[in-house]
C-alpha cells in the first residue's frame, strides 16, 4: 500500500507525513476535550493514532528501498533476473528505475559473457580439431607430409592467430586503451592498398576504386586501413562472384567511404556489427564474427559513424564517415589517446566477419 507514490518530492511526502501527525493531534485533543477525555490521556491516544497513520504512509516510502536492498543481496548470490517495482515518482522511485535498468545491463553482459565464451571456443575448436587430426594421420603414418598437406595446415594456424589477433583487438578497443597515430591520409591510397591486399587473396574478383586524388582525412592510418579492409573482406566472402567498389567522396565536414557488392545484401539492417552474430544466432562460418565488430568500435574512436546503407544501390553496401578537422589541410602526424569509445552499433547479414 503506497498512497503517497504519486507525490513527486521525497521531501514534500516527509511533510505531508509531519502534517497529518499534527493534525491528528489536534483533532485528537479537540475530540477529547469535548468527550471529556482526562488531559494526561489525550496525548497518549493521539500519538498512537498519529503514529499508525505515519506507519502507513511511511511504509510507501521505504518499502521501495527495502524491496530493492533484497534484490541486491539476490543478484549479488547470482540471480541476475531481479527486479523493483517502479511505481513511486519521486527520488526513490528514480533509484528504483536506476536499479532496474543496472539490472537489465548486468543481465545483458552476463549473456554476453556466456556467449563469447560460447562463440570464441566453438571457433578455437574447429581449426585445432583439424589441426589434431591432420597431426595425427601424420604421427600414424596415415598420411604424408606432402605440400598441400603442410599448406592446409598452415591455414589452419593462420585462422587461429587471426582470431587471437582480433580477440586481442577488441579486448584493448573495449577498454579505452588504444591510441590513435593520426595524420592526414590520402584516401584514394589508402582504398588503393586495401584493393591489392584483396586481390591477392581473391585475384578472380573485380575490385575497383573510385576516389579523388586530393581527398585526405585526419585518421589513424592502420586503424582506418584496418575497417576497409574488414569490409571488403566481408564482401569477398558473402558475396561471391560479385564485383567489389571502394567509394570515397567528401561529404560536409567528414569523408565518406563506401563497400559496395552486388550480392545478396542486408537481411536484418541491426545486427552485422554484433560479435559472432549471423542470422541464425550461432557462431559464424568461415570469419570469426569480430571483424565487423572492431570496424565499429575504430570508427567510433575516429568519432565517425559506420552504418549499411539500406537505402543504396542493390546488394551490401556500407558507409564510413570521419570527420575531418580544418588542420587536415597539412600533413602532422600527432599521437593522441582515446578513451570511452561509444556503443557498438548493430546492422545484419548472413554471417559476418
Amino acid at each position: 500500500m503506497r498512497p503517497l507514490d504519486r507525490v513527486g518530492s521525497i521531501k514534500l511526502k516527509l511533510g505531508i507525513a509531519i502534517v497529518v501527525a499534527v493534525g491528528v493531534s489536534a483533532v485528537v485533543s479537540t475530540i477529547g476535550f469535548r468527550l471529556g477525555v482526562p488531559i494526561w490521556l489525550r496525548p497518549v491516544i493521539a500519538a498512537a493514532i498519529a503514529l499508525a497513520l505515519v506507519q502507513v504512509l511511511a511504509r510507501g516510502m521505504t518499502s521501495p528501498l527495502r524491496e530493492m536492498a533484497d534484490a541486491a543481496r539476490r543478484m549479488a548470490d547470482g540471480d541476475r533476473d531481479q527486479r523493483v517495482t517502479e511505481s513511486s515518482a519521486d527520488e526513490v522511485g528514480d533509484l528504483a528505475r536506476a536499479f532496474n535498468d543496472m539490472a537489465r545491463e548486468m543481465a545483458a553482459v552476463d549473456r554476453m559473457r556466456t556467449d563469447l565464451v560460447a562463440n570464441v571456443s566453438h571457433e578455437l575448436r574447429t581449426p585445432l580439431s583439424a589441426l589434431a587430426a591432420r597431426l595425427e594421420n601424420l604421427v600414424d603414418g596415415v598420411e604424408q607430409p606432402t605440400p598441400a598437406l603442410l599448406q592446409a595446415m598452415r591455414e589452419q594456424t593462420r585462422r587461429l592467430g587471426r582470431l587471437v589477433d582480433q580477440l586481442l583487438d577488441l579486448s584493448r578497443l573495449e577498454s579505452g586503451a588504444v591510441v590513435l597515430r593520426r595524420e592526414a591520409v590520402d584516401v584514394r591510397s589508402l582504398l588503393e592498398a586495401v584493393a591489392a591486399e584483396a586481390r591477392l587473396s581473391a585475384p578472380d574478383r573485380d575490385i575497383d576504386v573510385r576516389a579523388p586524388d586530393d581527398l585526405r582525412v585526419a585518421a589513424d592510418p592502420d586503424r582506418l586501413h584496418q575497417v576497409v579492409a574488414n569490409l571488403v573482406a566481408n564482401s569477398i566472402r558473402h558475396a561471391p562472384g560479385s564485383p567489389v567498389t571502394l567509394d570515397g567522396a567528401p561529404d560536409g565536414d567528414h569523408v565518406a567511404m563506401s563497400v559496395h557488392d552486388r550480392g545478396p545484401g542486408i537481411a536484418h539492417p541491426g545486427r552485422v556489427f554484433e560479435r559472432f552474430w549471423r542470422a541464425d544466432g550461432a557462431a559464424t562460418g568461415g570469419g570469426t564474427g569480430l571483424g565487423m565488430a572492431i570496424a565499429s568500435w575504430i570508427v567510433d574512436l575516429h568519432h565517425g559513424e559506420i552504418r549499411v546503407d539500406a537505402h543504396g544501390p542493390r546488394g551490401c553496401h556500407v558507409v564510413v564517415r570521419i570527420p575531418v578537422p580544418q588542420e587536415t589541410t597539412h600533413a602532422h602526424p600527432h599521437e593522441r589517446a582515446i578513451h570511452g569509445p561509444g556503443p557498438t552499433r548493430t546492422a545484419d547479414r548472413t554471417g559476418s566477419d
